[in-house]
């Protein structure tokens, strides 16, 4: 059986990463695959704290991850898959080896959306981190401007 781990914070951009695989897996003899649904909710602001209790922030999270597991578990389903899900907490470098350890060998896919300016935390002890995304936002506004003053001359 093949075992799959994805991180995902975005259903309809997570289905899209997947849809190659499944065509991949369609075309071929069919192998059941156990899919580890791991959903990483979006980040509260440190301020948030204020305002709600820490009871209602977690509600929270778990009624945003059921709606993320309600749209993505019946199509890794379809083929006869084994689906099992999970909600991220704390280091995802963490929750990957504890992962690992529990389900053995996994490829571990990550299927989070990038978002502009952020740079997304790394799933694996291996993955790559970009070197200038802290730089992205600035550059983006002096390009801006740059071009700008170009256009004006």
């Amino acid at each position: 059986m093949d075992k799959i781990i994805v991180y995902i914070d975005d259903a309809e951009h997570a289905l899209q990463q997947l849809a190659p695989m499944h065509e991949q897996r369609a075309g071929a003899a069919p192998v059941p695959t156990h899919w580890v649904i791991v959903a990483c909710a979006p980040r509260m602001t440190r301020r948030i704290s204020k305002w709600t209790s820490y009871s209602a922030r977690e509600a929270w999270r778990d009624r945003w991850a059921d709606k993320l597991f309600a749209l993505m578990a019946p199509v890794l389903r379809r083929g006869g898959d084994r689906v099992t899900t999970q909600l991220a907490h704390g280091p995802l470098k963490d929750l990957t080896q504890r992962l690992l350890t529990e389900h053995g060998v996994c490829r571990v896919l990550d299927a989070r959306r990038p978002k502009f300016g952020q740079e997304l935390e790394a799933v694996v002890q291996s993955q790559p981190s970009a070197p200038g995304a802290k730089w992205e936002v600035p550059g983006a506004v002096a390009s801006m401007g740059a071009m700008l003053i170009l256009a004006a001359d």
